[in-house]
């Protein structure tokens, strides 16, 4: 079943990626007591996630803080040293990276896709949500191959 706008986040573990290596973080944990931009893309590198949805979290940091977001977190089903090195890339000290490599995440809130055609294998969906303190205030899925609702543009409409 997909997560839905009221629900709240599932209990998984997550690795945050950080300069001093990974680590652990447990969702719930994670996710309490402040309000969190969330992004995923189906893969760190891949060409609209790199090209596209971090750099315009990275544009629009300051716009979403601004109104209210303590936390940018941008995750993906690569494991934490990709995540660290796409945004070490890309991305910006407003972003924190936890990566989802085994997919539980996406597993969990029932947004996973198949991307095998493409030799990817299980990953999660391209969305975005507004968190606060561990609920879903706004929920953001693309239709495959868009690029559109889950964009930081779009959420800055939503907050």
């Amino acid at each position: 079943m997909t997560i839905s706008v009221g629900d709240k986040l599932p209990e998984v573990t997550m690795v945050k990626a950080t300069a001093e290596g990974p680590q652990q973080v447990q969702s719930s944990d994670y996710f309490a007591g402040k309000k969190v931009a969330l992004f995923s893309v189906p893969g760190a590198f891949t060409p609209t996630c790199s090209a596209k949805h971090l750099p315009g979290f990275v544009e629009k940091a300051d716009e979403l803080k601004a109104k209210g977001v303590d936390e940018i977190v941008g995750t993906a089903v690569n494991d934490a040293f990709v995540m660290g090195a796409w945004n070490s890339a890309a991305g910006s000290e407003d972003i924190t990276m936890l990566a989802d490599g085994n997919g539980d995440f996406a597993e969990a809130v029932g947004l996973t896709m198949d991307g095998s055609g493409f030799g990817m294998g299980k990953r999660g969906q391209r969305f975005s949500m507004v968190v606060n303190d561990g609920v879903v205030e706004q929920l953001n899925v693309e239709e495959p191959g868009d690029f559109r609702v889950s964009s930081a543009e779009h959420m800055l409409g939503q907050l």
